[in-house]
């Protein structure tokens, strides 16, 4: 099993099977419009600029999952995103990540990798958020908060996770290792 196993939903209902990103490099990250870390939408579409001609996706998934961050319909984000960020990568409708309702794709990238680390000042922010939460955090594979990032290799399979704390220098670092 791999990323080409799963479908998701666009913003207008349809049913999109990741299959139809096969040969591509992905970039699959969790988001929200109210966040300390949705300024990462400008290094994503930077990201995304620079690497699109060789075969990078970033696939957006809003989710209000954590702290209710991104709150309104699919079009309010969208419209939200590509006026203040002016992002032009894809952008689905709004998930679950976590507990019974998380989509199938997000409970495979869960099960299949682990906490990967809070880095920088904002980690130590983080640790303390997170272990109210969920005190057994760094054992598991759940995700934390909005902009974690799974690369996904030209063959479907998990290469890396990154957290929200991540700099968007090591993501790219490794998304061009991938590519």
């Amino acid at each position: 099993m791999n990323i080409y196993d799963f479908k998701v939903k666009a913003q207008d209902g349809r049913e999109v099977p990741l299959a139809d990103y096969r040969g591509k490099v992905l970039l699959i990250v969790n988001t929200a419009t109210g966040c300390g870390f949705t300024p990462q939408y400008d290094g994503l579409q930077d990201l995304y600029e620079l690497h699109q001609k060789d075969g990078l996706e970033i696939l957006d998934f809003p989710c209000n999952q954590f702290g209710e961050q991104a709150p309104g319909s699919d079009e309010e984000i969208h419209s939200f995103c590509t006026g203040r960020y002016g992002i032009t990568f894809p952008q689905f409708a709004k998930i679950d990540v976590n507990g019974e309702h998380a989509i199938p794709l997000y409970k495979y990238l869960t099960e299949n990798t682990m906490f990967a680390g809070f880095s920088g000042p904002m980690g130590l922010v983080m640790k303390g958020v997170v272990k109210k939460m969920d005190k057994d955090y760094k054992n598991n594979g759940k995700i934390k908060w909005n902009f974690t990032k799974f690369l996904i290799d030209r063959n479907g399979e998990i290469a890396a996770r990154f957290e929200p704390t991540e700099s968007l220098d090591k993501v790219k670092e490794k998304v061009e290792e991938v590519l």
